[in-house]
């Protein structure tokens, strides 16, 4: 990404007082050589562990970061008494932890990084902020258990059990996301009652069986991935040997966590989520909500485990559903629109294969841009359009026909779909 993308992009205080623990705990001070950093692997390990505190950042946005902090430290090593520099605001904040990681002077996780000086809770850090910043970062009333994400082993998920009970799409964009990162094809195994879906995972070295009880005692992690009418029959299965090692991941689109919890044993550990299809090719979106016996640390694991997967974020469960119909149904309304920008051009003549290949990677640049970029669609879209020029005079015929509102009742639509889902499950599960 070019810097421009990057000074798009506000940091709070706490994500930067985080990147400055895990810093810490990596030995940046090993890796410095005169004011550089020699060692690449740290800021991908960092990633990491950034990604699985819930702060989606590209490595190159923490280099940069890192790079302004770290210029901001030799400003007031040189000038002690100069005021903060502009672009550095919080700049008071961090200097304790700076001077921890730059002197090695003391222990910085748990401690350190907080002032008592009134500083702003936001800042524009790396250059002038986009007038409409987008995306914005799901709320998270909880707090993120810092000790253990600084700490957080790279290594651990590839020691992990991992089971999926169901053989569909989901299981399997969410397999192939896992597996692209630490995950050993050896601790994953999935169950179905046929073996019509089965043989794609073999494929990848996936353990399969049509037991749903073997995967239960087999596995640490359990995925339910079934429809949502068969949760119910399921869980009441697997119930007997769910135990308080076993956390529960639901992926049943409409079956709420209440539901979950009451089918499986007392205080049960749930999450539910919802993931996409693009998971398959690692760009997915996947919203979560944790049960009422969900701890830090498992939802700690849970993000680690899935961020390879795409982009993962912690909501109220009241959400779920609207994740469902904006992201989980909104692939095929994507879908739908790429096919007709094909089709159009191919009826003004372009050959229907070039046509397509250009519709894909359209919807690919826009979609990449409109994420990296920071910025609103609406000022994205602005900057394509000219006075008078190709591009505005298409968008006057796709609002002729309607297509905004189109699309936001098709979310709609999708959104109370799912809602409906989940009540014609919690009938079933209590009959």
């Amino acid at each position: 990404m070019e810097e421009s993308g990057i000074k798009k992009q506000n940091w709070d205080v706490r994500e930067t007082e985080l990147l400055l623990e895990i810093l810490k705990d990596l030995d940046m001070k090993k890796c410095l050589d005169g004011r550089k950093v020699r060692n690449n692997k740290l800021f991908k390990v960092a990633h990491r562990r950034m990604m699985a505190a819930g702060y989606h950042r590209s490595v190159d946005q923490l280099k940069f970061r890192w790079k302004l902090l770290k210029s901001a430290y030799y400003k007031f090593k040189r000038e002690p008494d100069s005021p903060a520099p502009t672009k550095m605001q919080g700049w008071r904040r961090y200097e304790n932890a700076m001077v921890a990681i730059m002197e090695s002077r003391h222990p910085l996780v748990g401690a350190g990084v907080h002032s008592d000086r009134n500083d702003e809770q936001t800042e524009d850090s790396d250059g002038e902020a986009s007038m409409l910043p987008w995306p914005q970062p799901c709320p998270d009333n909880s707090t993120h258990n810092l000790d253990l994400i600084v700490k957080l082993d790279p290594d651990m998920d590839s020691q992990l059990k991992i089971g999926f009970v169901g053989a569909g799409n989901m299981a399997f964009g969410i397999t192939k996301g896992m597996l692209s990162g630490n995950v050993l094809p050896s601790n994953i195994k999935v169950s179905a009652p046929s073996s019509r879906n089965l043989g794609r995972f073999q494929e990848l070295g996936v353990a399969v069986t049509h037991s749903n009880t073997e995967v239960v005692c087999d596995s640490d992690l359990v995925f339910i991935t079934v429809k949502p009418h068969l949760v119910p029959p399921v869980l009441s299965q697997i119930s007997p040997h769910i135990t308080d090692r076993h956390v529960v991941v639901s992926v049943a689109a409409g079956v709420t966590i209440a539901t979950l919890e009451e089918l499986l044993p007392e205080n049960s550990i749930v999450i539910r989520l919802m993931p996409n299809l693009p998971c398959v090719v690692q760009e997915g979106a996947l919203l979560f909500a944790r049960g009422s016996h969900a701890k830090p640390d498992d939802v700690a694991l849970l993000r680690s485990l899935l961020h390879c997967c795409g982009l993962v974020e912690e909501g109220p469960e009241a959400w779920i559903d609207i994740h469902t119909g904006l992201s989980g149904s909104g692939v095929a309304f994507v879908y739908l629109f790429a096919e007709a920008l094909a089709e159009g051009a191919v009826k003004m003549g372009m050959p229907s294969a070039l046509a397509h290949s250009i519709a894909s990677q359209t919807v690919l640049g826009a979609g990449r841009l409109l994420r990296d970029s920071g910025r609103h669609p609406a000022q994205l879209r602005s900057e394509v359009c000219t006075p008078g020029g190709t591009t505005i005079y298409g968008l006057h015929t796709l609002e002729q026909g309607g297509v905004r509102a189109s699309t936001m009742s098709a979310v709609e639509a999708a959104t109370e779909r799912a809602r409906e889902l989940g009540r014609l499950s919690a009938a079933r599960s209590t009959k």
